[in-house]
């Protein structure tokens, strides 16, 4: 176990979670369950269950490093990474693993977003062990994939080929997000699972295929290979990050190696990515109606999900599948239909009104 290192990825602003998810307090932060534990508290407590807590690291914004520090204390210094600006994941992923090796040349890395919901906590554990001891001993790379439920079109597929054992399949293919008739073929076929984002590899392996697939992103950090055990490695990272390229470890790194495996598994697993989502896995009242943190009444309305602050009461006449969400300064009501316009929502209320409102 001393050789499993776990990387958490919180550094996103979540901005189709707005009003909820703010510049200064973005979703992984949030406890949108009234569980008193936020979603990247949530993502650690699952990962300190699997492999030694000092072995997992949080790669985020340098602008939230007082919330990591008050959500997470028991963590060190050392096991937070402070990103000098977004440059997607793959620059992310290649800071952590150089770092890593650094101080494990043999250690098997897996990586996970922060704002992940996984219901079946021992089922998920199992998984991840699994894939640790199969990227242990193979240079393929590996991503954890979710068998269907649905015609999800919010989402990327995995298509799988041959089987290297009975959950782990060679990948076939990677698709973005596909249209609803596409989704419904995926399903039909029993070929496709969707792409949790969750990747499992050894760091001897992953570092190679930056080398291989994005060599200016290598050799940044082969350049600073000297001081990732040093004081000196964020002065260097915040004079060469910026440097990088903005480009996400799927399109950099998956869709173009090789030698790619998916784990294919079933855990409760949601992407917590929109009020949607969040919508399909909350508890619902027999109008379809979901209500968190506040309470409602609710006339003559279904399929809504109703979010305003503790101790409020919502009440809704004649409203059918919106969104109705309340936080701070914000009353955000839309169609669920609608959702994607979220992100435009918000950039139109930082130019019209201020940065007080995003």
């Amino acid at each position: 176990m001393e050789n499993n290192y776990c990387v958490i990825m919180g550094g996103g602003i979540g901005s189709r979670f707005w009003p909820a998810s703010r510049t200064n307090m973005p979703k992984q932060f949030l406890d949108f369950f009234g569980t008193g534990r936020s979603l990247l508290q949530m993502t650690y407590d699952r990962f300190a269950k699997i492999l030694p807590k000092e072995n997992i690291l949080i790669v985020t914004n340098e602008s939230y490093a007082e919330l990591i520090k008050e959500q997470l204390p028991e963590i060190s210094d050392a096991q937070i990474l402070f990103e000098p600006a977004r440059r997607n994941t793959a620059p992310c992923i290649a800071w952590a693993s150089y770092h890593i090796r650094a101080l494990n040349p043999n250690a098997n890395i897996v990586v996970a977003p922060s704002d992940h919901l996984i219901m079946k906590e021992d089922a998920f554990a199992s998984t991840i062990r699994e894939g640790l001891s199969f990227v242990k001993s193979s240079k393929a790379l590996m991503t954890l994939g979710i068998t269907p439920s649905r015609p999800e079109t919010g989402y990327g597929y995995i298509q799988i080929g041959e089987s290297v054992t009975d959950s782990i399949k060679k990948v076939k293919t990677f698709t973005e997000k596909p249209n609803l008739e596409l989704a419904k073929v995926f399903l039909e076929t029993g070929e496709f699972f969707w792409n949790s984002g969750i990747f499992l590899w050894n760091v001897n392996t992953i570092i190679s295929e930056f080398e291989s697939q994005l060599p200016e992103i290598a050799a940044i950090f082969e350049t600073g290979n000297d001081k990732y055990t040093t004081p000196l490695e964020q002065a260097f990272i915040n004079a060469n990050f910026l440097s990088c390229p903005n480009i996400s470890i799927d399109y950099g790194i998956m869709e173009k190696a090789h030698d790619v495996s998916v784990l294919c598994a079933e855990f409760g697993w949601s992407d917590l990515g929109t009020w949607g989502s969040l919508y399909d896995i909350s508890p619902k009242d027999e109008q379809q109606n979901v209500t968190l943190k506040c309470d409602s009444l609710l006339y003559d309305s279904e399929s809504n999900i109703v979010v305003l602050p503790k101790g409020k009461l919502a009440v809704v006449q004649g409203l059918k599948d919106y969104i109705i969400v309340e936080s701070d300064n914000v009353l955000l009501i839309c169609q669920k239909e609608e959702e994607q316009r979220i992100r435009h929502f918000v950039t139109d209320a930082k130019m019209k009104m201020g940065e007080d409102f995003v």
